[in-house]
């Protein structure tokens, strides 16, 4: 039995835009129920609005807010937060009927503070917006330690080693998991606080390491059996089917990250000249050869699988709509639901990585063309292969005394 849409009707002052907005939604892709879900929410936020005695052109955040405490409230379960009027919303700003959101200015010292280093990570650090924001997000707690010592700034002028690694402890204690990066953002910080004069001393050799040893693990590859199962668990009659067999064969083949498959760019690839433009970290732009093997799994995709409706320029998009880039979360996803089909357990993408390198390595290429191939900027960081070449290794171990022990 088929489920019929039941479409609300939309009142004043929203009512102009509700035949319009429902053309978007089945535009973008949306299921007709999914799109009757959200004609809906648009017509209780217009009886909302009228009863408030407020304008179309009035919906800003502070009045999302105050009409999702009002839902809430109400007691409705569905649509309870601003996330769920992202679609409407933009469907009136380009129109031109709502104004673009402005994030709200920095007002609080820590704020301005933080907007400054924000800055020095995006213009002169050039790293990825999530960097910057996982950045932003670990040390605020440190600045906002600082500024509750003073009224109206940050007390940074005073800050010392000791202070500096107290926090540190105390932080790396709560969250042991998060040691290391926690110290990485917070030396990143004191960097910028020195460059900018802020503090007199260079703070960011105060910042206690957490204990850890090169090269201590062995990278965690799949045997050639697994890689193919990985694959084959891909149900090619689908377009999510089809997609995923082109990420998980990029990140197999060419041993990418599950960021830099998700960054991928149809005006990335050259079909001509066989190559692809990789934009790797600290923005780093790498030009490699596409295999065959692997430019067929992304035309099946292209061709018989990516929406129509797909917004943006990236090859793999979302399989439900709107149809809008992948993330880099849902290429690791997509890596740990073909494991778990193909029986192997939760797979996680950079597996994939180290498993092309592995390959590489028993086909008899060297460290060398390894790191050119994964694109390493330093040698340290593929010298763990070293310890998989049990063949190249047997030449260095010493040989059982035996008896003679």
């Amino acid at each position: 039995m088929t489920t019929v849409p039941c479409w609300a009707r939309v009142c004043l002052p929203l009512a102009p835009y509700a035949d319009g907005y429902r053309a978007e939604l089945e535009r973008l892709g949306y299921t007709p129920l999914t799109a009757a879900a959200h004609v809906r929410l648009m017509a209780h936020l217009s009886r909302w609005l009228a009863r408030e005695g407020l304008e179309t052109s009035e919906l800003t955040p502070a009045t999302v807010d105050t009409y999702f405490v009002y839902r809430r409230a109400a007691g409705y379960v569905n649509e309870r937060t601003a996330r769920a009027l992202r679609p409407l919303v933009g469907y009136l700003q380009h129109l031109g009927v709502v104004s673009a959101w402005v994030p709200a200015a920095a007002t609080t010292p820590v704020e301005q503070l933080l907007v400054r280093y924000r800055d020095y990570l995006t213009t002169e650090r050039g790293l990825a917006q999530t960097t910057v924001a996982l950045n932003v997000r670990l040390v605020q707690p440190f600045l906002l330690e600082r500024a509750n010592k003073t009224e109206d700034d940050v007390d940074l002028e005073r800050l010392t080693a000791g202070e500096v690694a107290a926090f540190v402890v105390v932080q790396c204690r709560k969250r042991p998991r998060s040691a290391q990066r926690i110290v990485t953002a917070l030396r990143s910080l004191l960097t910028f606080l020195y460059l900018e004069g802020v503090i007199d001393q260079p703070l960011a050799t105060a910042v206690p390491s957490v204990a850890g040893w090169t090269l201590r693990g062995l990278p965690q590859a799949l045997e050639a059996d697994q890689v193919v199962a990985l694959l084959a668990s891909c149900d090619q009659q689908t377009s999510t089917g089809r997609r995923d067999l082109a990420i998980l064969t990029l990140l197999f083949r060419l041993g990418l990250r599950a960021g830099e498959v998700a960054a991928l760019g149809l005006d990335d690839i050259d079909w001509r000249l066989g190559e692809i433009t990789v934009w790797g970290k600290g923005n780093r732009r790498d030009r490699m050869p596409l295999p065959a093997d692997v430019g067929e799994k992304i035309v099946a995709y292209l061709r018989n699988g990516r929406p129509a409706a797909a917004q943006g320029r990236t090859v793999f998009v979302r399989a439900q709509a709107p149809y809008r880039a992948l993330s880099t979360g849902a290429v690791t996803t997509a890596v740990a639901s073909a494991g778990r089909r193909a029986g192997i357990g939760v797979v996680h993408a950079h597996r994939l990585r180290h498993s092309a390198a592995t390959a590489m390595l028993r086909g008899g290429g060297s460290l060398s063309d390894i790191g050119q191939a994964l694109r390493h900027v330093r040698p340290l960081t593929t010298a763990i292969y070293a310890k998989v070449d049990t063949e190249a290794l047997r030449a260095l171990a010493r040989p059982w005394p035996g008896e003679a022990a």
